[in-house]
C-alpha cells in the first residue's frame, strides 16, 4: 500500500464522525441552506451564513446547528 493511500484512508476514517454530524445537518438545513445561503459555496462559510440568519431559521436546522456546537 503507498503512502498516499494509507494516508487517504487514514484521514477518512479519522473523519467519518464528523462526514455523519455534517450529513446530518446538510439533510436539517437543507431548506434553509437554499432560501439564506445558496451563494454560498461548500466550505466557504456555509455554517457562518445560516448561523447569521438563525432567527429565520427552521426548528430542525436549529437543532442541527445546536447539535453541531454539542460535539
Amino acid at each position: 500500500m503507498s503512502k498516499l493511500s494509507f494516508a487517504a484512508i487514514a484521514f477518512v476514517v479519522a473523519f467519518s464522525g464528523a462526514t455523519a454530524q455534517s450529513a446530518e445537518t446538510r439533510g436539517a438545513c437543507k431548506a434553509d441552506y437554499d432560501k439564506f445561503c445558496a451563494g454560498i459555496a461548500p466550505g466557504s462559510g456555509i455554517v457562518a451564513c445560516l448561523n447569521a440568519k438563525r432567527d429565520q431559521l427552521s426548528a430542525t436546522c436549529k437543532t442541527a446547528l445546536d447539535s453541531r456546537k454539542k460535539k
